[in-house]
């Protein structure tokens, strides 16, 4: 069995670059800063279908994205969630929240509607973003 991101997934991102373990996506959604952590391990849709070794990777790519986040768009808060309600699919969300932002205090699923980033906002912040990966 090879990986395959799911379509949902696809639909809704933009490829950032990969860590040892996972894919880093951008959420399009301009209204947070979002990150998806896509653990390329076939068929995973819990965090107990990775092994030890891959569980503390995943925690290190956690981690990493969590200080990327910050660094990039300097979030009152971080939240991380792997829920997989809908894409079944293994995958943690890694979202910068600011107390200003449309949601805020509560949850960022189903809030609105999403508003993509424009070509040249997604282009920049994915160059930097995927800096920041690589010097992390």
């Amino acid at each position: 069995m090879t990986f395959q991101l799911d379509s949902r997934l696809d639909a809704d991102t933009i490829p950032i670059g990969d860590l040892a373990l996972s894919s880093v996506l951008l959420l399009n959604d301009a209204r947070f800063p979002w990150f998806v952590l896509v653990p390329r391990i076939p068929g995973a849709g819990e965090l107990t279908d990775l092994s030890d070794e891959q569980s503390a990777l995943l925690m290190q790519e956690i981690r990493i994205a969590t200080k990327v986040m910050l660094e990039l768009s300097r979030p009152d808060k971080v939240n991380v969630g792997a829920l997989g309600n809908i894409v079944t699919q293994l995958h943690v969300h890694v979202i910068g929240r600011f107390r200003s932002d449309p949601a805020w205090p509560g949850p960022v699923w189903g809030h609105g509607t999403r508003t993509p980033y424009p070509d040249h906002a997604a282009t920049a912040l994915i160059e930097r973003a995927a800096a920041l990966f690589a010097a992390s």
